[in-house]
């Protein structure tokens, strides 16, 4: 019986400048500012150039991001890779603008990928969306094929539209998120203290979020709840931050 072999992915090239962009509603969401500071930390210790908008509309949400899109694709330099936080009340597909209005996800999500942004094709491209994804609150619970054929080219490469993405969000769909009024969310802190004192591929760093979050105990209403992240990627290759 053969051993199994050991993966030797390879990196993304992160010699390049790294970018951030940050928007966040901070109206009726006390405990903003605590996830905004240890962000811009996060970022700065990471060697990000950072951009914060407060309080965008829904359409603000769009036109921001449109603009962090322009700005990168005219950039001289080498862009290794971009972050977006994205922070809001929503549920599951939107967000809320601080007008009350909502801005669909899907197409925040396709303003960087490989087809509308060309500086970022085939770079990591990742997006933090801290918000409720729906009503549900988890009381936590006790311990207790068809053949595809795959055609490879050796000529002509090119790469699918939505590769190169990671999407993490701060809770399941159709969940709430949590957030305390003064330290801010327990996933925004989570993973700024895992991302800034851990080393290894972004998709383990998660991974460790993921644990700590799920042993954390929380208490809404006098009853206890759990919560987790959810991530889904189309990452090519290992993605090291530090």
């Amino acid at each position: 019986m053969n051993s199994p072999q050991p993966l030797e992915g390879e990196a993304y090239d992160m010699s390049g400048a790294r970018v951030a962009l940050v928007l966040c509603v901070t109206k009726a969401r006390e405990g903003s500012e605590a996830d905004l500071v240890a962000l811009e930390g996060m970022f700065q210790q990471l060697g990000f150039e950072s951009t914060i908008k407060r309080d965008p509309t829904a359409q603000q949400f769009q036109e921001e991001l449109e603009k962090f899109q322009q700005a990168i694709d005219a950039r001289k330099d080498f862009v290794s890779c971009a972050f977006v936080v994205l922070m809001a009340h929503g549920r599951e597909g939107y967000l809320k603008g601080e007008d009350d209005q909502m801005v669909e996800l899907e197409n925040l999500f396709e303003v960087l990928n490989n087809k509308n942004c060309r500086a970022l094709r085939a770079k990591p491209k990742v997006y933090i969306v801290q918000a409720c994804r729906g009503e549900q609150r988890d009381p936590g619970e006790a311990v207790g094929g068809d053949n595809i054929e795959m055609i490879t080219k050796d000529h002509h490469p090119t790469i699918p539209t939505f590769t190169d993405f990671l999407h993490v969000y701060s809770t399941v769909e159709g969940y709430i998120a949590y957030r305390h009024d003064k330290d801010g969310s327990c996933f925004i802190q989570t993973l700024v203290d895992v991302f800034t004192k851990w080393r290894g591929p972004i998709l383990e760093l998660l991974t460790e979020v993921t644990r700590r979050m799920a042993e954390a105990e929380l208490v809404q209403e006098g009853k206890p709840r759990k919560v987790n992240p959810e991530i889904q990627s189309t990452l090519r290759k290992r993605l090291y931050l530090q």
